[in-house]
């Protein structure tokens, strides 16, 4: 299989899989970090993240997120 192949069948998953398998190749790259971040901080992140992989349905998109909060607040 090559890349290409690779590449337009990630992109016909839904978002939250989409997701996950970037944030995966991301991990997997050998990087320094560009900021320094508290150990309560990655913490957090940590913790989001395995909620998230646990139960990818709790995210939404981005739009949707902003209609319904204009919709709430305006």
């Amino acid at each position: 299989m090559n890349i290409e192949t690779i590449t337009e069948q990630a992109l016909k998953l839904e978002p939250a899989l989409r997701a996950y398998i970037a944030e995966i190749l991301l991990e997997s790259l050998d990087y320094e970090e560009d900021f320094i971040v508290s150990e309560a901080w990655r913490q957090e992140i940590q913790k989001r993240c395995k909620e998230i992989d646990a139960n990818p349905s709790i995210l939404i998109e981005g739009e949707r997120f902003m209609t319904e909060l204009r919709h709430r607040y305006l």
